[in-house]
């Protein structure tokens, strides 16, 4: 099938325009023929115009590739390499929600040649492609598994925003449930990766690799976030401690911050979801979640301690809220834990301004019912103001001068991401807190 491909006399799928799936598309379509499917009509004309509202992929990069971006499920059956890649979150009860997967692949298995492939990028359990997914595309094709089609899982390694590591430029971990499938797999994403291509011993070694990479980062990051805690008891600034303790040589370095997004606060959900099925309580993976899913709870408790000690009003301060994104530089809001300090801001019945003209304003008040306010001074002047995303926009616009002229006297700062020199910042007559 890899010669076939690689002569355009076939054709590769790749099923969901998301974070995930639009850049993998794009890269696939400089070596293959490329048939870009989702579901939502809307996303198909705007890619078609070159507009990707996630600010991935260029408007220059779109229009000149070859994809054909469409969201008719029966051109899927053109294709006989199909790759997913859909979302995974979790539910409100914080287990795996795989309702996406579950009807990608029974849309893919309505459509499933004979002899085709198909390989999952979307992070789940060890096990799930084969216990949920294989079982749907066999229902719905009326075909048989290792027979009349055969099975891959390649777990996506996308990172939001970063411009250094691209999809080309970090190492491919492909797995495949016989060599020869393994061989195809390898060779299709050969051609798009320069890092490398890792061949993993099988599809449930592949699935719990990718669920640990971000564990291990939650796991590490509930740790400085405790000990931002302890720290801020004892009256130590944790972003100096992290410095002194970073000149030794095989220290990690990680920050304390709000973890959100759909990866690290979601992945460890899905490990834990497994190892309950199979008579084990992760305790380690689940106290990192725990202190994680609090941070927001602690920052907005430390912001209304400033307010009283500063002498002002707690109901009905106004506080300015910059950032929304789950992290820096990208529009996505998805599972942010900014909406959370947010909520628990209101319980104190604290009048907050959410300002971030990088978030989508339509998708804000979609998701969390918030109105982002367009001008940050039209509300002014403010409490209090928390920099809560480390936006380039906010770094080269947001001074501690200006910051000083939209804030009444105390100048209270909240600023979450350690963005502001203390001293100066202290200089300048402010409330300085930091995680």
């Amino acid at each position: 099938m890899l010669n076939k491909l690689l002569n355009k006399e076939e054709s590769i799928c790749v099923v969901g325009l998301g974070y995930v799936g639009l850049p993998l598309a794009v890269a696939l379509a400089k070596h293959f023929l490329v048939i870009g499917f989702d579901k939502n009509p809307e996303r198909i004309e705007e890619l078609k115009l070159g507009i990707d509202k996630n600010d991935q992929v260029s408007q220059e990069e779109l229009l000149s590739s070859e994809i054909r971006f469409t969201s008719r499920e029966e051109d899927i059956r053109e294709a006989k390499f199909i790759i997913v890649a859909v979302p995974t979150p979790v539910d409100k009860l914080k287990n795996p929600d795989l309702s996406f997967l579950r009807s990608a692949s029974a849309l893919v298995g309505r459509n499933l040649q004979r002899g085709s492939i198909v390989v999952y990028e979307s992070t789940v359990y060890p096990g799930a492609t084969e216990e949920v997914c294989i079982p749907i595309l066999e229902k719905e094709s009326g075909l048989t598994w290792k027979k009349d089609f055969f099975v891959g899982y390649s777990p996506e390694r996308v990172n939001p925003g970063d411009k250094e590591h691209t999809i080309e430029n970090i190492v491919k971990v492909v797995s495949g449930d016989t060599e020869e499938t393994l061989e195809v797999i390898a060779g299709v994403y050969g051609k798009i990766i320069k890092a490398g291509i890792y061949k993993a011993k099988d599809i449930r070694t592949a699935e719990a690799a990718k669920v640990i990479e971000n564990i291990q980062r939650d796991i590490n990051i509930a740790l400085i976030n405790e000990l931002a805690v302890i720290f801020h008891h004892m009256g130590l600034d944790t972003r100096e401690v992290l410095k002194a303790a970073s000149t030794k040589w095989n220290f990690l370095r990680f920050e304390p911050g709000l973890v959100g997004g759909h990866c690290i606060p979601v992945d460890p959900y899905y490990l834990a979801h497994k190892a309950l099925e199979v008579g084990y309580v992760p305790q380690l993976i689940l106290a990192g979640r725990r202190i994680n899913e609090e941070m927001a709870n602690y920052v907005a408790e430390e912001t209304i301690k400033l307010l009283i000690k500063s002498g002002k009003k707690v109901k009905g301060a106004k506080v300015a809220l910059l950032g929304i994104a789950f992290k820096e530089n990208v529009p996505d809001v998805r599972n942010s834990k900014v909406y959370d300090l947010y909520r628990k801001l209101k319980d104190f019945d604290v009048e907050v301004y959410v300002y971030d003209p990088i978030a989508n304003k339509d998708e804000v008040a979609e998701e969390y019912g918030i109105e982002l306010v367009d001008d940050i001074e039209a509300y002014a002047p403010y409490d209090a103001v928390i920099l809560a995303v480390k936006h380039s926009l906010f770094l080269e616009s947001f001074s501690l001068d200006y910051l000083k002229a939209i804030t009444t006297e105390p100048y209270i700062l909240i600023d979450i991401k350690g963005v502001f020199n203390v001293e100066e910042s202290k200089e300048k007559g402010f409330v300085y807190w930091r995680l």
